[in-house]
């Protein structure tokens, strides 16, 4: 799951010349103090052991998770996730001190973790720290939306029994986690919105226009928190939704347009030369330099296609990638 992402859509941003330095900020790991108001302390703490030890006592992986099934101890097991999450959160405060109408991190968006214990290759649910954040230091309601292939169980189950975070979720049905069924209200403010595989741009976009931007809208969000998963696609090896760059564009196009300061956020992609052309393409959307249309139809620039071509994805789709991967931004082919 180490797939190269971030860094990737960050720099292509910046070979696009879309990236203004100034708006450009690294960001920390949160400290264990910090990580603790929002975790259990005694998980925070045997999750920064595991980066310095690289192990953890079997106890301690089986009550945790850290170290089992699809969480896997590795070099910066803790400085990762506390980064992102350390991102997210002054990305939540910075949009309470009106410091920016819109801030993107695209190393957040790890959904599945829970308060004690690593989920899904979450280790820290960033998303359910800003919103954390928003709730008890901003005024007004907020909306949590998730357009993630993958359910986003670790938010809801945090958050949606507070009438003042309203939950959505699009995610596919009978998809690992396996949990938010369209009569699935969590704790009464979840709403949950299944695609079947192949569902594709149509289905998506319909989805959108009819029912969830009327929703949103009727909410009133003071904030609004996108979890931007870009393993929608068509080309991703863990879903069968079928969507396009365009098709994902356009619905992030319809989020942005919705009036109140938003964080935006990464989360799932597992292609890494689709997520990191999807996550740069973010950029100029917020940042309003080109419209979805545009977007899906620029040629990448010789630096943006170089950097792609450097990356390596051990997977059978990565073996002989199609050369449209590396000549545009959107899905041409």
């Amino acid at each position: 799951m180490n797939i190269a992402r971030v860094w990737p859509a960050i720099d292509i941003c910046r070979a696009e010349g879309w990236l203004d330095e100034e708006t450009y900020h690294e960001i920390k790991p949160a400290s264990e103090a910090v990580l603790a108001q929002f975790h259990d302390e005694a998980y925070v703490a045997a999750l920064s052991y595991a980066q310095r030890h690289q192990t953890l006592p079997e106890a301690l992986k089986d009550q945790f998770h850290i170290g089992r099934a699809s969480n896997p101890i590795f070099k910066e097991v803790y400085e990762r996730p506390a980064t992102a999450a350390n991102a997210s959160l002054i990305g939540a405060k910075w949009l309470i001190e009106g410091r920016a109408d819109t801030v993107y991190n695209p190393s957040g968006g790890t959904h599945h973790g829970r308060k004690n214990k690593a989920n899904g290759f979450c280790f820290v649910n960033d998303p359910a720290i800003a919103l954390d954040v928003l709730a008890d230091e901003g005024q007004g309601t907020i909306t949590y939306i998730d357009i993630d292939a993958h359910h986003c169980d670790g938010v809801q189950d945090w958050h949606s029994d507070n009438p003042q975070i309203q939950i959505i979720s699009i995610h596919q049905s009978d998809l690992w986690p396996r949990t938010g069924s369209q009569d699935d209200k969590g704790g009464g403010n979840a709403h949950n919105f299944t695609l079947p595989p192949e569902s594709g741009d149509t289905a998506l976009k319909a989805l959108m226009t009819d029912i969830i931007i009327p929703l949103i809208t009727a909410h009133k969000p003071s904030y609004l928190v996108l979890q931007a998963g870009a393993d929608g696609h068509r080309h991703d090896p863990q879903s069968k939704l079928a969507y396009s760059l365009q098709g994902y564009w356009q619905v992030i196009e319809m989020i942005l347009a919705i009036d109140c300061p938003k964080l935006v956020l990464g989360g799932g992609g597992y292609n890494p030369y689709i997520t990191a052309k999807a996550w740069a393409g973010i950029w100029p959307l917020i940042t309003k330099q080109l419209s979805s249309e545009a977007l899906a139809n620029l040629p990448l620039s010789q630096a943006s296609s170089h950097l792609l071509k450097q990356l390596s994805w051990h997977h059978r789709l990565g073996r002989n990638p199609p050369d449209t991967w590396f000549s545009h931004f959107g899905d041409k082919g």
